[in-house]
C-alpha cells in the first residue's frame, strides 16, 4: 500500500486521523499522480499512479526521498526526463523562494547544503540565485512501460499546514495519447 504521508496533526487533532485522511484523499486521485510534498522537499505522500509514473519512492531512503534528490541524484529520471535541465532549474529556484519564506530554518539550509555538496549541476544552479514561484508546471516525459507522456503539474499550497510545501498534482489533457497512457499505467 502507498505511503500515506508521515504529516502529525496539529494541535488538538490526532496524528493518525491526520496520515490517514492525507492516505485517503491522496488515493482519491485514481486518474492523477498525487505528491504530498514537506517544506524540505521531501515526498512525505504519495498515490499508486505517482510510483507508476515516477518511480519508486517507498524503496527509496527516507533521507533521499526529496523531490531535490529524486531531480539531481536519481539517474533514472534524468535519463527519461525531456527538459530536466529546465525541470531542475525551477526547483533549484522555488527552493530560492521556500529559503526567503522560512528564513532561519536550519533543516532547509543543511538540504540545500547538502545538495550543493552532492551534486555539481545543483551547485552550479544554486550559483546561478534564480528566484521564482512556479506552481505549474509541463513535464515531457519517456516512460519506460507506456511511452512518452506530456503531464501538467500543479503545486496546490497548504497554507494552514506549515509542514507541507504543497499537494503536487499532475494530468494529461482529456483525450490525449498521455491520457490513455495515464489509464494503462492505472490499471497496471
Amino acid at each position: 500500500m502507498p505511503r500515506s504521508g508521515t504529516a502529525t496533526g496539529r494541535e488538538g487533532q490526532n496524528p493518525r486521523a491526520s496520515a490517514r485522511g492525507a492516505s485517503q484523499l491522496l488515493e482519491s486521485f485514481v486518474m492523477t499522480p498525487a505528491l504530498l510534498v514537506g517544506r524540505h522537499t521531501q515526498i512525505i505522500g504519495w498515490n499508486r499512479l505517482a510510483v507508476a509514473v515516477f518511480g519508486d519512492f517507498p524503496g527509496l531512503p527516507d533521507g533521499r526521498r526529496t523531490i531535490s534528490h529524486l531531480l539531481f541524484t536519481e539517474p533514472y529520471l534524468q535519463l527519461y526526463r525531456t527538459g530536466w535541465e529546465r525541470a531542475a532549474c525551477a526547483h533549484v529556484a522555488r527552493l530560492r523562494v521556500l529559503l526567503g519564506r522560512y528564513r532561519g530554518d536550519a533543516e532547509l539550509a543543511a538540504h540545500i547544503d547538502h545538495m550543493r555538496d552532492l551534486n555539481a549541476d545543483f551547485a552550479r544552479m544554486w550559483a546561478e540565485h534564480p528566484v521564482a514561484q512556479v506552481r505549474g508546471r509541463e513535464y515531457l516525459l519517456h516512460h519506460p512501460v507506456v511511452g512518452d507522456l506530456t503531464l501538467h503539474g500543479e503545486l496546490i499550497a497548504l497554507p494552514d499546514e506549515p509542514s507541507c510545501w504543497g499537494l503536487d498534482l499532475f494530468a494529461a489533457e482529456p483525450g490525449s495519447a498521455s491520457e490513455q497512457a495515464l489509464r494503462k499505467l492505472a490499471s497496471l
